[in-house]
């Protein structure tokens, strides 16, 4: 698998855990300087989150969970 696959944008993962609306409201969070990853506040909305970074926001923590592509046979061919 490529490292780039085992990633996630921190704006996008905002997004899918539905902690904001839209990406313009991803950006004035995280530049607000409410949002922390790992225990450090991020400004960078385009940090990538690994697999177990813990992201707060408002008090609230998430997990990141960064499962591989549903296209990808993870044994092979069925055959």
């Amino acid at each position: 698998m490529e490292p780039a696959a085992e990633t996630i944008k921190l704006d996008q993962f905002l997004k899918l855990a539905q902690v904001v609306q839209s990406g313009g409201e991803a950006k004035h969070l995280i530049q607000s300087g409410a949002v922390q990853v790992n225990g450090q506040i991020e400004t960078r909305r385009g940090r990538k989150l690994r697999h177990g970074d813990v992201v707060v926001v408002e008090g609230e923590e998430l997990v990141v969970q960064v499962t591989p592509d549903q296209d990808t046979p993870e044994d092979g061919p069925a055959d």
